[in-house]
């Protein structure tokens, strides 16, 4: 059973429109990478040069902000899911 991503609005165009990906990865950074061979060029709008998630992205695993667990080192299991919020700013 693999690691349910769900994909925000603004990400959906790299991933040909889908809002649930779902792939198979021991780990966020691994999942990332999954994620990136699968519809390129979505890592570098989730990871940045410093190779840490980008500070208006948050991602979520079963509801955890993956800032207070490890990171990218975060675990990842069967069944989990994960969620890609980008930060709103407004005024």
């Amino acid at each position: 059973m693999p690691v349910k991503i769900r994909i925000p609005t603004p990400l959906r165009s790299a991933t040909n429109g889908r809002d649930i990906v779902e792939l198979k990865a021991a780990s966020l950074s691994g999942l990332i990478d999954s994620l990136d061979s699968t519809y390129p060029g979505i890592k570098e709008r989730l990871v940045g040069d410093d190779g840490d998630i980008r500070h208006f992205v948050n991602v979520y695993v079963n509801g955890e902000d993956v800032r207070f667990l490890q990171g990218l080192d975060t675990s990842l299991k069967d069944g989990d899911e994960i969620s890609i919020v980008p930060a709103v700013a407004g005024g």
